[in-house]
């Protein structure tokens, strides 16, 4: 088990992503608690979510769930993609018991590409108002945001020097929380109306990290081309956006 997490318009409804492909929403009205020493079988799903692609293939495992407040829920997967479903994309209890013809009529979730989720276990969540932008980390070091209404990305800021894992936004307020390997979690707020431009040779990485099980090798050259030619280049060309004081370090 790797998330979990709880739909804001049924709160009866929790989430749970972990060691295969499938999201599965549990009602826990229907949740039977029994002794431990009993064995019982496990209480059925209400529905479960995976992009079509993904089905029983066995080869990928969910590393981060978040619902938005409208109840889409928001999947990310290790060495593969995030994926964002609405209610009507679900395959119910039992996804292997969907018709060939019921899944070619299923609306294909959105997608958003760019990151690299591989080496630890990252979140994914909603930033803005009114859910308008999904965030992720990456094995990069940079923090992604796209515009959730398709998929664009937007903007790809220096979080960490080594890896992002996970990003919560202050419910109200345009405040943004990530944390990595360092040993420190950072807040950030916009500091400027300036529109930039993603960081140079950005889509050069992005090209390759929107390859599903894309080759490591390629992977780590191209970072590498990338992060070595901008060193020192500071959290974002432009300086957007910036740490605010009161970092708290571990």
């Amino acid at each position: 088990m790797n998330s979990i997490a709880i739909d804001p318009r049924n709160p009866y409804y929790l989430a749970v992503g972990g060691s295969d492909e499938y999201a599965r929403v549990y009602d826990t009205r229907r949740v039977q608690l029994a002794p431990v020493c009993r064995h019982v079988l496990p209480d059925a799903p209400v529905n479960t979510f995976c992009p079509r692609h993904l089905r029983e293939t066995n080869s990928v495992h969910i590393t981060g769930l978040a619902y938005s407040k409208a109840g889409e829920l928001l999947v990310s997967y290790n060495d593969e993609l995030i994926y964002l479903f609405e209610k009507n994309m679900g395959y119910g209890s039992s996804p292997v018991s969907v018709s060939p013809e019921k899944l070619q009529e299923m609306e294909e979730p959105q997608v958003y590409t760019g990151h690299r989720n591989a080496q630890t276990v990252k979140g994914v969540n909603f930033f803005g108002p009114n859910d308008e932008y999904v965030t992720s980390g990456s094995d990069c070091g940079h923090i992604f945001i796209w515009k959730k209404k398709g998929g664009k990305l937007v903007r790809a800021m220096v979080g960490d020097r080594r890896v992002v894992n996970q990003l919560e936004s202050h419910p109200h307020i345009p405040l943004l929380a990530s944390c990595g390997i360092e040993k420190s979690v950072k807040l950030w707020t916009p500091m400027s109306n300036d529109v930039l431009s993603l960081p140079e040779k950005i889509e050069k990485v992005n090209q390759v990290f929107s390859q599903p099980m894309f080759n490591v090798e390629t992977v780590s050259q191209t970072l590498k081309l990338y992060f070595v030619g901008n060193a020192g280049d500071g959290i974002e060309q432009g300086g957007e956006r910036r740490p605010i004081e009161g970092n708290t370090d571990s």
